[in-house]
C-alpha cells in the first residue's frame, strides 16, 4: 500500500512528466480548483482556468525540470512540502534557453483519496 507521503511524492514526478510532454490536462488534474500559485513579481495566480491560460505562452517552449524533494509532512487531509526545482525551458524556434532555480513551498489536500496541489509558492530565480 501506498504511503501518503508516496502518494504526494508520486503527483510532482507525475507533475514534471506531464509539463515536459505538453499534457496540460493531466497537470490540471493534478490541483484543486481552487489552487493558488504565487511567483515573485507577480500577482497570485487563482485557480486552474488561470494556470491554464498561462500556459499557452508556454507552448513556445521546450520544458526540462528536476524537483529535488527536501521534506514531506503529513497532517490529516493536508501536507506541506519544499523542494529544490531547477527549471529549462528552450525556445522551440531556437534561442538560449531560460534556466530559474529555487525553493518551493507546496500545500496539498487530499480529496476523495487523491493527493492534490492546493497551494505553490516558488522562489525561482534565474540561473546566469
Amino acid at each position: 500500500m501506498q504511503t501518503d507521503e508516496q502518494a504526494i511524492r508520486e503527483v510532482v514526478s507525475t507533475w514534471l512528466r506531464a509539463s515536459k510532454a505538453g499534457d496540460n490536462k493531466t497537470v490540471l488534474s493534478l490541483m484543486t480548483d481552487d489552487v493558488v500559485f504565487l511567483v515573485p513579481g507577480h500577482p497570485p495566480m487563482r485557480g486552474k482556468a488561470a494556470f491554464a491560460s498561462s500556459q499557452t505562452a508556454m507552448e513556445q517552449f521546450d520544458f526540462n525540470a528536476t524537483s529535488e524533494v527536501q521534506e514531506v509532512t503529513v497532517l490529516g487531509d493536508w501536507a506541506y512540502i519544499w523542494t529544490q526545482l531547477s527549471v529549462v525551458m528552450t525556445p522551440k524556434g531556437g534561442g538560449e534557453a531560460v534556466k530559474r532555480s529555487g525553493p518551493t513551498l507546496s500545500i496539498f489536500r487530499k480529496e476523495s483519496g487523491r493527493w492534490l496541489l492546493s497551494r505553490d509558492a516558488n522562489m525561482l530565480s534565474k540561473v546566469a
